[in-house]
C-alpha cells in the first residue's frame, strides 16, 4: 500500500461519499435469521415537519452510537425507521398553508392534502437524517398513514374493545376549541398568565336579607363561566359559612338560584374560602359535579363561543364574554374588588390555544384499569438515568380520567365503527376487511333489529393510538412471529413524551399481548441555544444541523452531541463543535505521519506480516518500555470506553477518546518515537515495535471512535483494510497482557520528564530538533532505576548528545565570567583616573577581582581594591555570573515542581 493518494487535510464533504456507499452496501440491513443475537430498538417516529432540529439529532446520535455498537459487538441490529404522521401538527399546517379550516373543503381532499405535504416532509427529513450518517435500515421504514399501518391500529382498538378496554361514554372532555377537538391530558401543556382574581358578590335568595351584605363572597379568575354556575362550594370547617351551608345564594347577571354546599377539598385560606363551581372550569369541577350529583350548563361550544345558556353573552368569544361580564358586574355593583394574580393556564400543545373542558360524547381507554399493570411494567425495566422512572409513575398515580381516544379530525386512522341508524348499535369489521373507513364504506350485514342502514363513525383516533403500538410494528405483530423480536431490546427518547410515548407504549403492549414493551429506556433531554433558552423558532436561536454539516461535517456535529448525559438537557455551542472538527483534524495528521512508516513500501514482507499482526507474541517481545506504556492506556481505554458504550455515558467515551488521542499519543507518545522512525542508529527491532505500536493504537482508537464519527472512522481504515466498513468489522478486542500499571506509572514519568525538559528548551529559546550536548538527572536511587530503562527514549526524543543518571544533588557552584565597570559611578568620583581604573577592571581575571571585592573581616583589604590613590568597592562594578557544574563547564539547572529530580542540563 502506497501513501501518494492520502490527502494532506481531512476532507469532511467526502462524508456524502460514504453515506451513499453505506447506503449502496445495504451494510445496516436487519437480517433477523437468528444466526446471530438480536438487538431491536424501537425508534421514536418524529412528525413529519420537514426539518430535523437539533432535539432530533441528539436524539437520533444516541440511537445511533448505540446501534453502531451494538453491530461492532456481534449483534443484528433492527434500527428502523418511522414517521408519526396523523394528528393536529400536519391539519394545522396544511390549514396556514391553504388559508382554509378542515371542513372548507370534502374530508378526501382534505386528507389528499395532508397526505401530500407529509410525503413531502418525509423526503426532507430522510435526506437530512442521511446527512448525518444515521444507520437505519431504511427496508423497514413505516409510516402510520399507509394501509398496512392503518391496518394495524384498528386491528388494536378492535382488540381492546371487545377486552372491555375501549368505550364510548358521554363525559367532560379537554377541548381545544381553535383545533375543534377533544385531547388528552398528557397533550395539555401548562403556562403562566397574568390575570385578575375577581371578588363577586352571590345575594343571598332570602327575601329577609340584605342582599348587598348577605349571601356569600367568591373569589374567581372566570367570570365568564358565570352563566355555568351550578353550586357554591365552602369548607366544611370554615365558620364563615356555617349558617349558609344548605342554603341558595343568586348568580349574579344569570340570576340563577344554586345551593352553597361543603366540600372537604376546599381551601378556606385561598381567596375568600367561596368557590364557585361552573361546568366547566377545571378538574376539580369536574369532580364536584360527579361528587355531588350536579347539573350541568353547557355555556361554551366547540367553537369556544358562547352559547344560548350564556344569556345576553350569546355568540360572544370567551375573550369577549369575560370583558363584557366584568363591566356588567361592575355595574350591577357586584363585583367589590380585583387583585392580579398569576394562573396556570392549560393550553394545546400543537396550536397552545387555552383549552376548556366540554362534555361530549367520545371514545375512550380505560386506563384505571391497567393502572397497577403499568406501573409494575415501568419497575421491571432500566431505566438510564433511573430517576426518569418517577415521571412515569408519578403520572400513572395522578390518572383521573381515562383516556381519550377519538378526536374530531380528518386525517387520522379513522375508528372502525358503524352505528346501527335505526337501533344505535355498534357494528366492528372483520380484520380480514381492515383497514376501513367507516364514512366511505358500509358493512355488509344486517342489524340484529333487522335494519341496514348504518352511519360510520366521523371521529378518528388519537395519533398517540398509531404510535403506542410501535415496538409491536417493528416485531411484526400481529403475525405470531412478532415474538421473535418482541419485546424490543432499548426505547429511545425524549423526557418531553414520557407521559405520553412512554406511558401509551407501555398500556397498549400490556393490553394487547400481557407483555412489556421494552427492556431498557434511554432519555435524553432538550436542547438550548446560546442564549440559554431551549431552542425555538419563536426565540430566534435555532441552528439548524445542515449549517453545521456544511462548515464542519456531520461527525463534528456528533461530537457535540455524544458529549452529553442521558436526561440532562444540553447547550449547543459552536466552540464544542469547532473542538470536534479541530480533534478529527488532528487525529488525521497523526494518521498521515504514522503513514509514511507502517505502509513504507521499502520495508520486508517479513516486517510487514509482523506489523500486521498484531497478535504477534514476536513483536510483543520487541516492545520497548514507552511502546508498553501507550499500549497499556490503549487497552485500558478500550475497557474504558467499552463501559461507556454499555452504560449510554457517551460522553465519557469521546472526552476519554479525544484525552487519549490527542495528548497521550498526538503530543507524547508520536513525540518520543520519532527517533527511533528516522535515525540510522536504531535497531531494526525498535523500529519495527515502533511501527506496529503506531498502527495498533491508530486502528484501535478508530474501532473506539467509529460508532461517534463513523465517517472519518472509514476514511481513514480505508487505507487499513480496503475490503470492509469499518462499522461492520468486530469490536476491538482486549488484550490484558498488554495492561500494566507499572508501566503506565513508569511512563507518565518518563513523560514528565521530557515535558520539563522541552519546556526549559522552549523558555530558553532553543528550538525543540536542536540538540543538547549534555544532561545530567539527579534523583534518588528508586527513581533512578526506573531511569535506566528509558534512557535511550528520552535521549532520543529530546536529541541529547550525553546523559548520565546520578544520585544526590549536583555538585555546582556560581562563577563570576565577567566585571563590567559602573559607568556612572567611576565617572563622577574619580574623573581623570577613571580610564585607569577601567583597565584595570577589564584586563584582570574576573574571578581574582570578585575575590578582592568580598567583603570579609578576615582580609586586610576589607572588600576594597586601591588602584594609585583610588579605591574601588563592589558598588562601582557589575559582576556577571554563571552556574557551572563539577567539570566547570556552564550549566542550567531545572528543578522539577512535581517529581523528585533535578536536570543539570550543559546546552
Amino acid at each position: 500500500m502506497t501513501i501518494d493518494n492520502i490527502p494532506k487535510d481531512y476532507d469532511h464533504k467526502k462524508e456524502k461519499e460514504w453515506q451513499k456507499k453505506w447506503d449502496d452496501d445495504q451494510i445496516y440491513k436487519f437480517i433477523g435469521d437468528g444466526t446471530k443475537p438480536r438487538y431491536i430498538i424501537d425508534t421514536p417516529p418524529p412528525y413529519p415537519t420537514g426539518s430535523i432540529h437539533m432535539g432530533h439529532v441528539l436524539n437520533w446520535v444516541y440511537i445511533d452510537i448505540n446501534a453502531r455498537y451494538k453491530r461492532l459487538k456481534g449483534f443484528d441490529v433492527l434500527f428502523p425507521q418511522g414517521w408519526d404522521c396523523h394528528g393536529l401538527p400536519t391539519e394545522v399546517k396544511v390549514e396556514e398553508n391553504n388559508n382554509i379550516k378542515k371542513n372548507d373543503v370534502s374530508r378526501a381532499e382534505f386528507r389528499n392534502m395532508c397526505v401530500d405535504l407529509t410525503k413531502e416532509n418525509i423526503t426532507l427529513m430522510k435526506n437530512q437524517m442521511k446527512s448525518i450518517g444515521f444507520s437505519q435500515d431504511w427496508s423497514r421504514e413505516y409510516i402510520t398513514m399507509t394501509h398496512e399501518y392503518m391496518r394495524k391500529t384498528q386491528t388494536s382498538f378492535l382488540q381492546m374493545y371487545e377486552k372491555g378496554l375501549i368505550y364510548q361514554g358521554i363525559h367532560p372532555v379537554n377541548w381545544c376549541p381553535r383545533c375543534e377537538t377533544a385531547i388528552a391530558f398528557a397533550e395539555v401543556e401548562y403556562s403562566s398568565n397574568d390575570t385578575f382574581l375577581n371578588y363577586v358578590n352571590f345575594p343571598s335568595t332570602n327575601e329577609k336579607s340584605d342582599s348587598k351584605n348577605d349571601g356569600v363572597l367568591i373569589a374567581t379568575t372566570r367570570p365568564e363561566l358565570m352563566s355555568a354556575c351550578v353550586a357554591v362550594v365552602v369548607s366544611p370547617d370554615d365558620d364563615r359559612y356555617a349558617d349558609i351551608i344548605g342554603k341558595e345564594v343568586e348568580v349574579p347577571i344569570s340570576r340563577q338560584k344554586v345551593k352553597v354546599i361543603a366540600d372537604d377539598e376546599v381551601d378556606p385560606e385561598f381567596g375568600t374560602g367561596a368557590v364557585m363551581v361552573c361546568t366547566f372550569g377545571d378538574k376539580t369541577d369536574v369532580s364536584w359535579v360527579n361528587k355531588h350529583n350536579l347539573d350541568i350548563i353547557e355555556a361554551i361550544d366547540e367553537k369556544g363561543i358562547m352559547t344560548k345558556s350564556a344569556g345576553r353573552y350569546e355568540g360572544m368569544t370567551l375573550k369577549e364574554c369575560k370583558l363584557a361580564t366584568v363591566d356588567d358586574l361592575k355595574a350591577e355593583e357586584c363585583i367589590i374588588k380585583q387583585e392580579p394574580v398569576d394562573q396556570n393556564v392549560g393550553q394545546c400543545w400543537r396550536c397552545k390555544t387555552p383549552i376548556e373542558i366540554l362534555v361530549k360524547k367520545q371514545w375512550f381507554v380505560a386506563v384505571n384499569k391497567l393502572i397497577d399493570d403499568i406501573k409494575s411494567a415501568t419497575n421491571s425495566m432500566n431505566w438510564v438515568p433511573e430517576h426518569m422512572k418517577s415521571r412515569l409513575l408519578n403520572w400513572a398515580d395522578s390518572m383521573e380520567w381515562d383516556w381519550c381516544v377519538s378526536r374530531q379530525r380528518i386525517f387520522a386512522t379513522p375508528i372502525p365503527v358503524w352505528f346501527c341508524k335505526k337501533c344505535g348499535k355498534v357494528h366492528l369489521p372483520n380484520i380480514e376487511d381492515l383497514p376501513v373507513d367507516p364514512t366511505q364504506t358500509q358493512p355488509s350485514v344486517e342489524c340484529e333489529c333487522g335494519s341496514r342502514e348504518f352511519r360510520g363513525e366521523d371521529d378518528v383516533l388519537d395519533t398517540w393510538m398509531d404510535s403506542s403500538i410501535s415496538p409491536l410494528n417493528i416485531a411484526g405483530w400481529p403475525d405470531p412471529s412478532f415474538k421473535n423480536n418482541f419485546p424490543a431490546d432499548l426505547r429511545p427518547q425524549g423526557h418531553d413524551i414520557i407521559r405520553t410515548w412512554a406511558f401509551y407504549t407501555t398500556l397498549r403492549t400490556l393490553a394487547l399481548v400481557d407483555e412489556k414493551p421494552f427492556d431498557e429506556i434511554v432519555i435524553n433531554g432538550m436542547v438550548f441555544g446560546e442564549d440559554g433558552y431551549k431552542m425555538s423558532k419563536s426565540r430566534g436561536n435555532v441552528i439548524g444541523p445542515e449549517e453545521v454539516i456544511e462548515e464542519y461535517g456531520a461527525d463534528a456535529l456528533r461530537t457535540w452531541a455524544a458529549n452529553s448525559v442521558p436526561g440532562s438537557d444540553v447547550p449547543f455551542d459552536w466552540k464544542d463543535i469547532k473542538y470536534g472538527y479541530k480533534f478529527l483534524r488532528k487525529f488525521w495528521n497523526a494518521f498521515r505521519f504514522i503513514s509514511m512508516h507502517i505502509f513504507d513500501e521499502n520495508m520486508t514482507n517479513k516486517n510487514i506480516d509482523i506489523i500486521n499482526n498484531e497478535s504477534s507474541n514476536a513483536i510483543k517481545n520487541k516492545l520497548m518500555p514507552l511502546d508498553k506504556w501507550i499500549l497499556s492506556k490503549l487497552n485500558n481505554l478500550n475497557k474504558e470506553v467499552t463501559e461507556a458504550f454499555e452504560t449510554y455515558n457517551f460522553a465519557t467515551a469521546i472526552n476519554s477518546i479525544e484525552k487519549f488521542v490527542w495528548h497521550d499519543f498526538c503530543d507524547e507518545y508520536i513525540e518520543s518515537v520519532k527517533y527511533r522512525l528516522y535515525n540510522d542508529d536504531v535497531t531494526e527491532d525498535s523500529r519495527i515495535a515502533a511501527k506496529y505500536t503506531l498502527k495498533n493504537v491508530v486502528e484501535t482508537s478508530l474501532k473506539l471512535l467509529s460508532p461517534i464519527t463513523p465517517h472519518f472512522a472509514d476514511e481513514v481504515y480505508q487505507y487499513f483494510e480496503n475490503t470492509n466498513s469499518i462499522n461492520i468489522i468486530k469490536w476491538p478486542e482486549l488484550d490484558e497482557d498488554l495492561i500494566d500499571d507499572v508501566f503506565e506509572d513508569n511512563g507518565e514519568l518518563i513523560i514528565e520528564t521530557i515535558g520539563e525538559i522541552r519546556r526549559f528548551k522552549s523558555s530558553s529559546k532553543i528550538p525543540l530538533n536542536v540538540p543538547l550536548s549534555e544532561v545530567n538527572i539527579y534523583t534518588n536511587e528508586d527513581l533512578k532505576a526506573v531511569y535506566e530503562d528509558y534512557i535511550e527514549d528520552i535521549k532520543g526524543t529530546l536529541k541529547i548528545h550525553k546523559l548520565d543518571l546520578l544520585v544526590g544533588k549536583p555538585d555546582i557552584h556560581e562563577k563570576v565570567v565577567e566585571v563590567i565597570p559602573a559607568m556612572d559611578k567611576i565617572g563622577p568620583q574619580f574623573k581623570g583616573d577613571a580610564p585607569k581604573i577601567i583597565k584595570y577592571l577589564t584586563s584582570n581575571d574576573p574571578e581574582e577581582i570578585a575575590k578582592l571585592l568580598e567583603e570579609t573581616e578576615e582580609k586586610e583589604n576589607n572588600g576594597k581594591i586601591t588602584i594609585g590613590d583610588n579605591v574601588i568597592t563592589n558598588e562601582h562594578v557589575n559582576m556577571v555570573k554563571e552556574v557551572v557544574g563539577k567539570s566547570g563547564k556552564k550549566v542550567d539547572v531545572v528543578q522539577s515542581d512535581n517529581l523528585d529530580v533535578l536536570f543539570e542540563i550543559i546546552k
